[in-house]
């Protein structure tokens, strides 16, 4: 199985620690969070991978290449000369997933304890396009998804702001969900990104397909999910790998 893990982010929330060294090796209880999403990855069967590169990008080169690139394939989507943001990332590290099956997309900066194998094999029952990891919490930003279980919209509730290719979409009518930042997606996703060019947003994509496309809510509220952004976060990861 295939898998992209977006390590590429100038981690600007993570300051003073991204002075010198980029988001994807800051260490956890002496692992770095690029090792730790690896050796998730590969324990649940993920054999392949690929990971972006921009801020500090040598230096991620070189852990890798330290390690072994962890005894399994991993290749590098350089982005040194422009970050892409996620959905341009996916669609530059599209050529990796040249074999028909779906693949996972994991940021380096989430721990969770989700089980990946089992999201996968949702994945490849529900014959989704694509497979949304979410929790129902109260956040800012979320992900508007229908009764099915289908994404058709997204919000933000500070400014009022709110997406979707529904005309007259009215977002008391869906159910909020704050997204995990892992998703499994089919090839079939893809079709439609020839269309967009240079850096955008994956979730900006998912909408201009939302109303055609199977995009299914993954909901796990009982897992734990950790999105060490903040250096404060640090502690709170330290703990969960404990």
């Amino acid at each position: 199985m295939k898998a992209l893990i977006f390590a590429a982010g100038l981690g600007t929330r993570m300051k003073p620690f991204t002075h010198s060294m980029p988001k994807a090796l800051i260490p956890v209880n002496g692992k770095p969070l690029l090792q730790i999403s690896i050796e998730k990855l590969k324990a649940a069967g993920f054999d392949e991978i690929i990971v972006n590169v921009h801020h500090f990008a040598n230096q991620v080169i070189r852990f890798l290449d330290e390690n072994d690139r962890f005894g399994i394939r991993v290749e590098i989507s350089d982005e040194q000369d422009l970050l892409l943001e996620t959905g341009g990332g996916i669609k530059k590290a599209s050529w990796f997933f040249d074999d028909g099956k779906p693949f996972l997309v994991h940021n380096v900066d989430i721990l969770s304890d989700v089980d990946l194998a089992r999201m996968y094999q949702y994945h490849l029952d529900s014959e989704s396009d694509a497979t949304l990891l979410v929790k129902e919490v109260d956040a800012d930003r979320s992900l508007l998804f229908d009764d099915a279980g289908m994404m058709k919209g997204w919000t933000n509730s500070v400014t009022g702001e709110v997406k979707s290719p529904i005309a007259g979409f009215n977002p008391a009518d869906y159910r909020k969900y704050s997204f995990g930042g892992i998703h499994i997606l089919s090839p079939s996703v893809l079709n439609d990104m020839d269309k967009w060019e240079g850096k955008f947003s994956i979730i900006d994509y998912y909408l201009s397909i939302a109303e055609k496309a199977k995009l299914q809510a993954y909901l796990q509220n009982d897992c734990y999910l950790l999105d060490v952004g903040k250096p404060e976060a640090i502690e709170k990861a330290e703990a969960f790998l404990r």
